[in-house]
């Protein structure tokens, strides 16, 4: 009894992620399925954070690690840190098939406790809309973030309906397809609506409350970037019309925000030396 009291909202999506990692590579938009994709990735990985020149790089919840095989083509020494081992079990495997010498460590991405300015670049998908703190999350990573370091963000609001997700859903009660191995059942459709309900983000992530909230963190003004759609219409290739049509219509974005050349505290730390001289 006691043990379940301790049972904490992060530990209710660690478990909801670990029991979606079997089928988490079957869904469009979790695994690659063209050379397309991949390529309009690399472009997007490029254009804000640079090639990789052995820089190191921080996969915030890496999943099955696709986001970190996509940093490692590019020649960065890529860390992918989830709190699921059962994702990372799967990461694991990918790595060993592939050869490729990717590091991937069990933590919670809101306290990593990796040590502080020891990467040179941070990116993350589709997390922070399961945040619970993402203050203390985005505090966090700009302390893990060397001098100069970047953060990447790819996320987007997946809770407001749009026409497309409305038309959809009268569509399918009409006329239901054959579900897809990914598809959610009724009880884990409801363990994901629970989480939801109770994250901060939980009437959906912003783009421009995320960007708020890394500046208060001590990052330089983030850069915006809605054109995502090379990755969307490669995306569409592997979906259904209307699944296709409701991802181009979909509120997406990448955010990118720079810690300081010359910063080596952070802002936390620099408030405290202040008060301490003042």
């Amino acid at each position: 009894m006691s043990g379940r009291a301790n049972y904490s909202l992060r530990d209710e999506i660690r478990d909801y992620w670990s029991a979606r990692a079997e089928t988490f590579d079957f869904s469009v938009g979790h695994e690659i399925f063209s050379e397309e994709e991949r390529a309009a990735w690399h472009r997007l990985i490029l254009k804000h954070l640079g090639p990789g020149e052995r820089r190191r790089a921080l996969d915030l919840a890496c999943g099955t690690g696709v986001v970190s095989h996509l940093m490692h083509d590019l020649g960065y020494t890529v860390t992918g840190l989830d709190w699921s081992e059962a994702m990372l079990a799967r990461a694991r495997a990918k790595t060993a098939d592939r050869k490729s010498d990717i590091r991937f460590l069990l933590g919670d991405a809101e306290r990593t406790l990796e040590e502080p300015e020891s990467y040179d670049v941070i990116v993350t998908r589709h997390l922070v809309w399961t945040l619970v703190d993402p203050q203390a999350a985005f505090t966090e990573w700009f302390s893990l973030l060397k001098p100069g370091g970047r953060l990447l963000i790819v996320d987007g609001d997946f809770v407001t309906e749009t026409w497309v997700s409305r038309m959809r859903r009268v569509i399918e009660k009409l006329r239901p397809e054959k579900e897809e191995p990914s598809a959610l059942g009724a009880e884990m459709r409801a363990r994901h609506q629970s989480i939801l309900s109770r994250v901060y983000f939980s009437r959906g992530a912003r783009a421009e409350q995320i960007s708020r909230l890394v500046l208060e963190a001590g990052f330089l003004e983030p850069v915006i970037d809605k054109r995502l759609g090379a990755i969307h219409r490669a995306q569409a290739r592997h979906m259904g019309f209307l699944k296709a049509l409701e991802r181009a219509v979909q509120y997406r974005y990448a955010i990118c925000a720079s810690k300081r050349a010359e910063a080596s505290k952070t802002s936390r730390e620099r408030r405290l030396s202040a008060a301490a001289t003042g």
